[in-house]
């Protein structure tokens, strides 16, 4: 039996058990013999955290829940391959991340970038039961809320656990955040309203997506509001933008006329 590496009671963090990075962050949260897993990540590795899992002498049988926090392919790929070895288990998503995943929608899911030439197998995967904000999943003892905090997509969920949020793709320990990109649906207004959310609410822990478990730090999410404030005016994130204030200064140097003496 291999011991477990709990970073809080009740909460392993997979790529911190294996000790080597398996992809994303994959979370799996246990009670009273049950147990429920939070992301998967890639197909070629689903089948090596299921098989860590059951060296920890978790049962197989009595998973109850496979959850996508949101579509993208990095985080749902494996979903379909721990369905076939978890057969029990329920696939909790979004219902926008439904609608992406009924739809094989390949740029939505993040599967096809042509333009940098990223094309991924994204196979059928169905998400069983739909979840929305202010919902509840109840897990042995431990009940854990969850959260729609829309900006990098809008099915990104998250779950809070007492003084624990498992964040998503909202925000990284370094104040970075979730691709920004409005192929992605992506949505900066939103973005900073999740953000904001967060940094209202008591937790102490955020359990990212990607990277290291970090402290809450409102001073890191006060900079990252401030930087993606500002995004929402800069030409760089193209329809991501709400406005360009550059427009309004050349429509007013249009009237005025240009004058290379005065023009800086």
């Amino acid at each position: 039996m291999l011991a477990r590496r709990e970073a809080f009671p009740g909460v392993i963090e997979m790529n911190y058990q294996a000790r080597q990075r398996l992809g994303c962050s994959v979370y799996l949260v246990h009670s009273q013999g049950e147990w429920m897993l939070i992301d998967i990540g890639f197909e070629e590795t689903a089948e090596e955290i299921i098989e860590l899992i059951r060296q920890m002498d978790f049962s197989l049988a009595k998973c109850k829940y496979l959850v996508a926090t949101h579509a993208d392919v990095d985080h749902i790929q494996g979903l379909k391959r721990a369905k076939e070895l978890l057969p029990q288990a329920v696939v909790v998503g979004h219902p926008d991340c439904k609608a992406i995943l009924d739809a094989n929608d390949r740029i939505l899911a993040y599967a096809e970038i042509s333009a940098q030439g990223i094309s991924i197998d994204l196979p059928p995967i169905e998400i069983e039961q739909l979840v929305n904000d202010g919902d509840k999943l109840q897990l042995g003892e431990l009940t854990l809320e969850v959260w729609n905090t829309p900006g990098h997509t809008p099915s990104q969920l998250a779950f809070k656990l007492d003084r624990l949020l498992f964040s998503g793709d909202n925000i990284y320990r370094d104040g970075c955040v979730g691709n920004i990109d409005a192929h992605h649906g992506s949505d900066i207004p939103d973005f900073i309203k999740s953000l904001e959310r967060i940094r209202a609410t008591d937790v102490d822990w955020l359990l990212p997506s990607h990277g290291p478990i970090f402290k809450k730090r409102n001073e890191v999410i006060d900079a990252t509001i401030k930087r993606l404030t500002g995004y929402q005016y800069l030409a760089d994130f193209g329809t991501c933008a709400v406005e360009w204030p550059l427009l309004e200064e050349w429509d007013n140097e249009l009237i005025k006329g240009f004058d290379a003496r005065t023009a800086e």
